[in-house]
């Protein structure tokens, strides 16, 4: 056996779609994390509903890394479909565990290989047969935690809460689990050397994904509505504030303060989502990338008429239908300037769990400040994967309600007001809502050419003032989107930009390249469109900048390519979209063969 390896690896497992394995591998992926030990879980499964091979990665790491690796140290197969693939995966003097009722050649002698009776044990279950295929994948847990050392203590606290304390389900999982570590410590003898042992780094963290985040932000920033049709990897926000608002938005007498609407398709939920904020509500709508396209031309109205509304897009590949449960970052550049005519989308770009909760409810006080449709981009990896994060932290500011007028604002002006006026010089004119009881609070949401009463027109002057008011607005937006993170070290001279679920690889490979001869780099995690004064002042103090993303194209780099055409030129583009998160040896690799 070679040098002991210490939390410092990934466990993939192979399974078919549809088995309830997600169960037994959450519960290995929250055991590790009540051990302290760093991790990270990533599901790679098919867009059917079942019967096609499905894997899910946990990764370890005692630095604290949690971006997807290349690298598969120990491997678990049970589909036999998928064998000869996962065979073919491990690592050199890596572990490969498998059912043994798979009778396929093993022709490798560089791992260590590990049989499992799965069926055997699970037949000893106290279970019934109808549940005995479920419960067979508990099987692997136990073996895992025996040849690896995970603590059957925290594998049962990991039950408990996925079960819901539920003991019947909790001890008959737990059973079979202690079953399959038995047998393990009995008839395996260890020769590979991946082992856990207990750490102090997740403390201070608690484990969720990003679209709970997302719904949980929204509702602690005063949600009111939402519309929604379900899609593939967005249906889980909607899902979740049926399960959060519930909970915390009812009056003491039991009365909802919400509502929550399955629409009939995704132009439908725009349409009801820009209603509600035309009528004064916190509304917003969740989509992917199919969806987001058939949204155009309401985004267009919501820009236009100047309602406020959120729109979260949780990306996947595309185009077209694409690949429905792959992630990608590739709806940017369709954001930037959805609908049709001359306009620039108001975008923030959370880069954690932890900022879409945070972006769940500033996104809500950003449309109702600038009037304006505020699209949200997140993707598969950062929405359904379980990530480890900082608890979330209640909004410290006041609800932000705009510039609303009401019944008294409205006797002080004498009824005279102007809803597309710019009173203040910020481009952001007045409104008022229904309900509103003065006799000139009406005004009328049009999304056709229209004065500073929002009176019809087709007058030229009136089109060119306000088409200029509203580019004022967006450039009000720059001073209120949230600001990047920037890491810039002693001596840098070549800059990185990414965003998104991408920062956890490139934050990664700086650690390597700053170990290694050559450059400084510096580091910025941009977080919102339009772009800030710093992300100006960042991109115009160093000589390169390659910019980092999940697509094909380059869309970040279009985009700033257009927005500052005197830096183009410095641009250098790390694109990578296979359907999977990038990868800190990927970055790296990138970044350093273009220095050559």
């Amino acid at each position: 056996m070679s040098a002991k390896v210490v939390n410092d690896f990934s466990i993939t497992i192979a399974t078919v779609n549809g088995s309830g394995s997600q169960t037994a591998n959450v519960t290995l992926l929250r055991a590790l994390f009540k051990m302290g030990i760093p991790v990270s879980g990533k599901n790679l499964f098919p867009s059917n509903i079942q019967g096609l091979p499905t894997w899910y990665t946990i990764r370890l790491s005692k630095e604290g890394f949690i971006a997807r690796r290349d690298e598969q140290e120990v491997v678990v197969s049970m589909n036999p479909a998928s064998f000869s693939k996962d065979l073919a995966s491990v690592q050199p003097g890596g572990a490969f565990l498998y059912a043994d009722d798979i009778k396929f050649a093993i022709n490798r002698s560089d791992i260590s290989i590990y049989p499992m009776p799965v069926k055997q044990i699970a037949r000893a279950a106290n279970v019934s047969s109808a549940l005995r295929d479920y419960i067979a994948n508990m099987v692997y847990v136990g073996v895992l935690a025996q040849m690896l050392g995970i603590e059957m203590e925290t594998i049962k606290q990991a039950l408990s809460f996925h079960f819901k304390g539920k003991a019947e389900a909790v001890e008959s999982n737990f059973g079979t689990i202690k079953a399959g570590a038995d047998w393990a410590a009995q008839n395996l003898k260890k020769s590979d050397p991946f082992s856990v042992a207990r750490m102090d780094a997740t403390s201070n963290y608690v484990m969720a994904d990003g679209n709970t985040a997302a719904a949980l932000g929204a509702v602690y920033g005063g949600l009111q509505f939402e519309a929604w049709y379900p899609i593939t990897p967005a249906s889980s926000v909607a899902e979740a504030l049926n399960v959060y608002l519930p909970q915390f938005r009812k009056t003491a007498e039991g009365k909802q303060t919400y509502a929550v609407m399955q629409a009939e398709d995704e132009l439908a939920a725009i349409g009801m989502a820009i209603g509600a904020g035309w009528g004064g509500l916190r509304s917003m709508t969740s989509t992917s990338g199919p969806g987001l396209s058939l949204m155009a031309e309401y985004a267009g109205l919501g820009y236009f008429a100047e309602v406020p509304v959120v729109v979260w897009d949780v990306q996947r590949m595309g185009p077209s239908t694409g690949l429905p449960t792959r992630t990608a970052q590739g709806d940017l550049t369709e954001v930037y300037s959805l609908s049709h005519g001359d306009k620039q989308n108001i975008i923030l770009l959370p880069g954690s769990v932890q900022e879409c909760f945070e972006f769940g409810w500033k996104a809500l006080d950003l449309a109702a400040t600038l009037q304006s449709p505020i699209f949200v981009l997140s993707d598969l990896d950062l929405g359904m994967n379980q990530w480890m994060t900082k608890p979330f932290e209640y909004p410290d500011v006041p609800l932000e309600r705009g510039k609303v007028l009401w019944e008294a604002d409205l006797e002080k002006l004498s009824g005279i007001w102007s809803r597309y006026k710019d009173s203040d010089g910020d481009g952001i004119a007045y409104r008022t809502v229904p309900g509103n009881k003065h006799h000139s609070a009406a005004w009328f949401g049009r999304g056709t050419g229209h004065d500073e009463e929002a009176r019809y027109t087709e007058d030229s002057v009136s089109w060119e003032n306000n088409m200029a008011r509203l580019k004022k607005k967006y450039d009000t937006a720059r001073s209120l989107v949230p600001k990047p993170v920037i890491k810039a070290g002693r001596g840098a001279t070549i800059g990185i930009i990414a965003y998104g679920s991408s920062d956890p690889a490139v934050d990664e490979a700086l650690a390597f390249l700053k170990k290694v001869e050559g450059p400084k780099f510096a580091y910025m995690r941009l977080r919102a469109l339009p772009c800030t004064a710093e992300v100006q002042n960042f991109i115009k103090k160093y000589e390169r900048i390659y910019i980092v993303e999940g697509n094909r194209d380059g869309q970040l780099r279009q985009i700033l390519s257009a927005v500052l055409p005197d830096q183009a030129p410095k641009f250098r583009s790390a694109c990578h979209s296979d359907g999977l998160p990038l990868t800190a040896k990927w970055v790296k690799e990138a970044i350093m063969a273009q220095e050559k």
